[in-house]
């Protein structure tokens, strides 16, 4: 009997049919190392041909939303960065947004210019990180050797800024962690110069060779009215015919000022997405360039008379109340909180004292910071909305990305949701691979740029 089943699940009999079918069914993941260990693909195979897919994920559930939910406002930001980990920023900037939202506060000039930049600079690394593991899987493992080269041009970037390269917990409910380092906008055109040399190496290795367009050019194609019944954005979409990006259609931040195109092809396949994705580093470098340009308040540059201080003799002194003058006397902060002294803090950071801790500065030098820090620290304290909701969804590397926090009038919330832009291309992708050579099954799934943490949450 254990037999005679195993041929039936095999072989695809036993389904009633009496069409006596010998198509072959495969499991496919989540063991595949293309699958990321955590989709499992079950199809049903007539010879090489893919006649049938069932998609099944959740094999990464973290409890994302839960988490947020356990804790104040502020710590849900760590968590937000491991959702698309590849592109993390864009996820704590949309998270601060919804709950700035809720509480009817909006932040800094400069810290929206900051938002922008940060936020182009990290749809960048998860493209090139798309386009690299994508090519590699097909073979050419020279064009992701080059695209993780140029990321690591703009991981630099992102260490500079946030102090750290990947799960970087830099936006913060009011504005950011910290301010842009001195010379960052020079580091930031040497990267750019880089990039866009090896970008155009990629263009001469791939998007006109004949094996990859082979590969590539009518493969897991969706129609345009398919990929908007799947609820589908980002560059799937623009791929489609569709120019929807959030930062056109409902602009956040400083994208209304700034001059950028949407990239779209017509034809929905795997060759359509490619280019767009590599369309849009371009325009993203365009925007950064703009922002760059027009970030109000220039440097940071402050001059003291006399030299910084250790931070711990200024606390020690704090202590003791000895707190005459203290205010400003500078601090030599350690190399994780650069960026957020006092004349810094105030430029990227909305001027609220129910939101936004106190700079160090102020914490250590009055009695009136140090309360204001405490209160914003303890339990039953701490970020308080008013009762209600809010929904704010940004344009996240694979589309729109939305968060949608309810408040109970606490300090922490009451219910967090995410809109993950990469489940509705995974709900459509046996639609993209039914009728598919088996074979074109992992540039397809690629081509959806699928992150676990995302998608699972």
């Amino acid at each position: 009997m254990a037999q005679t089943t195993q041929r039936e699940f095999m072989l695809g009999e036993g389904s009633g049919t009496g069409s006596g079918s010998q198509n072959l069914r495969v499991g496919v993941g989540p063991a595949h190392p293309a699958m990321h260990g955590i989709i499992r693909i079950t199809t049903e195979l007539d010879g090489e041909v893919i006649v049938k897919a069932d998609v099944e994920i959740g094999y990464l559930h973290r409890a994302f939303e839960k988490d947020c939910e356990e804790g104040g406002y502020n710590n849900a930001i760590p968590f937000t960065d491991r959702l698309n980990y590849v592109s993390p920023l864009i996820n704590n900037f949309g998270y601060c947004a919804a709950v700035e939202k809720l509480l009817g506060i909006g932040v800094t000039e400069r810290c929206k210019y900051i938002r922008v930049i940060m936020s182009e600079i990290s749809r960048i690394c998860d493209h090139l990180t798309c386009i690299g593991a994508s090519a590699m899987e097909l073979g050419a493992f020279t064009v992701f050797l080059y695209m993780i080269k140029a990321r690591e041009f703009l991981w630099e970037l992102v260490e500079d800024v946030t102090g750290a390269r990947l799960t970087i917990s830099y936006g913060r409910v009011g504005g950011v962690k910290a301010d842009l380092p001195d010379g960052f906008a020079e580091r930031t055109a040497k990267a750019f110069k880089e990039t866009r040399e090896v970008l155009d190496e990629v263009h001469r290795l791939l998007t006109g060779n004949r094996i990859f367009m082979d590969r590539m050019i009518g493969v897991g194609a969706l129609s345009r009215e398919e990929t908007i019944a799947y609820a589908i954005t980002g560059p799937l979409l623009r791929a489609a015919g569709v120019p929807y990006d959030v930062r056109r259609a409902q602009p956040y931040d400083v994208y209304d000022r700034l001059e950028f195109e949407i990239p779209t092809q017509k034809d929905g396949d795997n060759y359509s997405r490619y280019l767009v994705r590599m369309a849009e580093m371009e325009q993203s470098m365009r925007i950064v360039e703009q922002a760059l340009a027009m970030v109000p308040g220039g440097p940071i540059n402050v001059d003291f008379e006399g030299r910084p201080v250790d931070p711990a003799w200024y606390v020690d002194r704090g202590k003791q109340g000895k707190t005459e003058g203290l205010l400003l006397v500078p601090i030599t902060l350690s190399p994780n909180l650069l960026g957020s002294e006092r004349p810094a803090h105030e430029r990227i950071n909305a001027h609220d004292k129910r939101v936004v801790l106190p700079p160090k500065e102020t914490t250590y030098g009055s009695i009136e910071g140090l309360m204001n820090h405490f209160m914003l620290i303890m339990e039953g304290n701490g970020i308080r909305p008013p009762r209600g909701e809010a929904y704010v969804a940004v344009e996240g590397a694979n589309g729109e990305l939305g968060f949608y926090v309810v408040s109970d009038g606490t300090d922490r919330p009451y219910r967090v949701r995410c809109r993950p832009p990469c489940l509705p291309p995974m709900a459509a992708l046996h639609r993209m691979i039914e009728g598919e050579m088996v074979a074109d099954l992992i540039p397809t799934f690629g081509s959806v740029n699928m992150i676990g943490g995302e998608l699972d949450r």
